[in-house]
C-alpha cells in the first residue's frame, strides 16, 4: 500500500523542551510514511544543538532570525514542496500527540478530494479531557472568530465523524501541498495570529473544504492566563483581526462588530479601576490600531511605557 508522505513541520523558538516532548511524542505514530522537519527561529537557548543532539535523524533548519509563526512556518512549507511531500502537518511544539492522529487525519483528507485542510480535537495538556479546539468557527455579522468546544468537557457532543469548520487552527493543522500550489503560502504580514484563518477562508473560497476529526487527539500545553496577560498577544491579536476582515473583504456590520468590540474593551481597561493592571494591554492595542491604520504589518516591536 501507498501511504501519502506527510513533512511534519514544527517551528521552536526557545522551547528546546517543549519541542523534545512533542518529538518524543511524534516518534510513537502509528503513520508508516513522514519526515520530521524541526524549523528553528533563531533560539538564544541552545535548542537547535541540543535537537539535533537528542533526535540527529531529524531534519533542522535554522531560520538565523524570528521570523513568527508565518515566516517559520513558510520555510517549512517550502522544504515540504522541495521533498516532494504530498501534505504539510504544521504542529505547534507544545503539544503531544495520540499514536494515530496522523493516521486518521490523512484518511480523512484522502477521502475526498475536495478536501484541503483537516485538523484534530486539541485538549488541554494538564486538563486531557477538556477541550480547547474542535475546530473554530467565523461570525460574519460581528467579525467574530472562535475555537468550538472551548473549555467544554468532552462528552463526544462532536460525534466521531469528520465535521465542517470555518477554520482549523495553526495548533495542528494538516494541509495538502497541491492546495498550497494553488492558494499559496501563509500571509506574511500576519507574522502570528489570523495567519491560518485567513488561509482556511482562502482555501474555502477557492472550493476546497476544511474538516475538523474529532477521533483524532492531540493535547496542547498553552495557558489562557499567560496569553491574557500579554502585550505582544493583544497586539498581534488586535492588529492581524483587522487585517483579516480587510483581506477576506468582511463586509460593514464585521466592521462595526470589531471597532465596537476594541472600543469598548479600550473604554472599560481605560476607566474602571479594577482594570488598572491592563495598562500595557491597552497601549499594545492602540498600537495595533494605529500600526493597522498606517499598513505597517509583519514583524513589530511592541511599545512599552
Amino acid at each position: 500500500m501507498n501511504f501519502p508522505r506527510v513533512a511534519i513541520v514544527v517551528l521552536n523558538w526557545n522551547g528546546r523542551d517543549d519541542t523534545l516532548d512533542c518529538l518524543a511524542s511524534l516518534s510513537r505514530l502509528d503513520y508508516p510514511a513522514y519526515e520530521v522537519v524541526v524549523v528553528d527561529n533563531c533560539s538564544c537557548d541552545d535548542s537547535a544543538i541540543i535537537i539535533h543532539a537528542a533526535y540527529p535523524h531529524v531534519t533542522l533548519i535554522t531560520t538565523g532570525d524570528n521570523l513568527g509563526y508565518v515566516g517559520g512556518n513558510n520555510v517549512g512549507l517550502e522544504h515540504a514542496k522541495a521533498i516532494g511531500a504530498d501534505y504539510a502537518l504544521l504542529l505547534n511544539n507544545d503539544t503531544e500527540v495520540a499514536p494515530n492522529f496522523l493516521s486518521l487525519l490523512v484518511e480523512t483528507a484522502e477521502e475526498n478530494p475536495a478536501v484541503g485542510i483537516v485538523g484534530p480535537m486539541i485538549y488541554y495538556f494538564d486538563h486531557p479531557d477538556v477541550i480547547w479546539s474542535a475546530g473554530g468557527g467565523i461570525d460574519w455579522g460581528q467579525g467574530n472568530t472562535w475555537m468550538m468546544g472551548l473549555n467544554e468537557e468532552d462528552q463526544g457532543q462532536f460525534g466521531k465523524k469528520p465535521r465542517p469548520v470555518d477554520f482549523v487552527t495553526g495548533c495542528a493543522l494538516l494541509v495538502k501541498m497541491s492546495l498550497v500550489e494553488h492558494v499559496g503560502l501563509l500571509d506574511p504580514r500576519f507574522f502570528a495570529y489570523y495567519e491560518e484563518t485567513e488561509w482556511c477562508v482562502r482555501t474555502a473560497r477557492a472550493g476546497f473544504k476544511i474538516l475538523h476529526v474529532p477521533q483524532a487527539k492531540i493535547w496542547h500545553k498553552i495557558s489562557p492566563a499567560v496569553r491574557e496577560a500579554s502585550p505582544q498577544v493583544h497586539y498581534y491579536m488586535t492588529r492581524n483581526r483587522l487585517l483579516f476582515l480587510k483581506l477576506a473583504g468582511a463586509g460593514t456590520m464585521a466592521w462595526l462588530g470589531t471597532l465596537f468590540s476594541c472600543g469598548r474593551t479600550l473604554l472599560s481597561w481605560t476607566l474602571k479601576p479594577r482594570w488598572r493592571h491592563k495598562a500595557a494591554q491597552r497601549q499594545a492595542m492602540v498600537q495595533a490600531i494605529v500600526d493597522y491604520a498606517r499598513g505597517r504589518f509583519g514583524k513589530v516591536e511592541i511599545t512599552e511605557s
